[in-house]
């Protein structure tokens, strides 16, 4: 069993210091509840300001920010999901996360291929590289980034690689409830893994975000969702034979026959036609 914790949270912009801090409280308060992993949300140790960040944050302290956040990790003996920018040897910009484990070690790194808004674009360039899948606590584990999980691509690319579990760092401001409402849900669903989708809190730049973190199982549950405020969220998930989470409360059944349900009924994975698609262009 992995108990995950997701931070939700009101990050400062450009103000590291306290961004790592809360960070670091988080893990700690995590960690004491016997949580294995923490995520965070997308670019919270420098706050979520894309134009801000490309003018005003020094990509020169990026070692440093990733040692700081390893060190948090090390300090509490949990694994930690961080997102950060990250600079490509050719210079560009890219929105990127890391899973690093209790010992601080990087086991997972993904770059954000689906950039939104004009901001966003402004100031990074989108990836192109497919999520790739750990093993983390025997449970296959992928990233992917805020509005990635928008586009049934994303998800089901870290499916088909074997993902179980499907970590979202996420900045999504007010207005787009049925992202976290609907979308996530559908993404765990049809692909039958559990995703986790961790927000921010409160106003940064001007962004207004209205937190709604949820986890949602394989069957297409929410197994937990966070109110609008600063939150730590608690799901406990199962061993990787189950691909699903522990319901705090349901119809009686255990996780292997809910998710031995899904793959019965709707075994969207085993009857996908990639071959078809692929002549549909699409």
């Amino acid at each position: 069993m992995v108990l995950l914790a997701l931070m939700q949270a009101n990050a400062a912009v450009l103000d590291v210091t306290a961004n790592c801090a809360a960070v670091d409280e988080a893990a700690r308060e995590a960690s004491a509840a016997g949580a294995q992993l923490l995520l965070t949300p997308e670019l919270f140790p420098v706050g979520y300001a894309p134009l801000r960040l490309r003018s005003g944050f020094d990509p020169g302290t990026l070692p440093a920010l990733r040692e700081a956040l390893a060190g948090i990790a090390r300090r509490h003996n949990i694994a930690l999901v961080y997102s950060l920018p990250a600079v490509t040897p050719a210079g560009e910009w890219h929105i990127s996360a890391s899973l690093v484990d209790a010992s601080g070690d990087e086991l997972l790194s993904y770059d954000k291929v689906h950039l939104f808004g004009p901001e966003e674009r402004a100031a990074f360039t989108p990836a192109a590289a497919a999520p790739g899948v750990v093993d983390f606590h025997g449970l296959k584990t992928a990233l992917v980034i805020c509005y990635d999980i928008e586009f049934p691509e994303s998800a089901r690319a870290a499916a088909v690689r074997g993902a179980e579990l499907l970590l979202v760092p996420t900045a999504l401001a007010g207005g787009f409830e049925a992202v976290p409402q609907v979308l996530v849900r559908a993404r765990a669903l049809e692909n039958q893994l559990t995703v986790a989708y961790a927000n921010h809190a409160g106003t940064e730049e001007g962004y207004d975000f209205r937190g709604g973190s949820i986890v949602a199982g394989p069957d297409g549950t929410a197994l937990a969702v966070a109110g609008p405020g600063p939150e730590l969220l608690f799901v406990e998930l199962g061993g990787a034979e189950l691909g699903g989470a522990e319901h705090a409360a349901g119809d009686g059944r255990d996780d292997a026959d809910r998710a031995g349900d899904a793959d019965d009924a709707v075994a969207y994975l085993r009857d996908r036609r990639p071959d078809i698609y692929r002549s549909w262009d699409i």
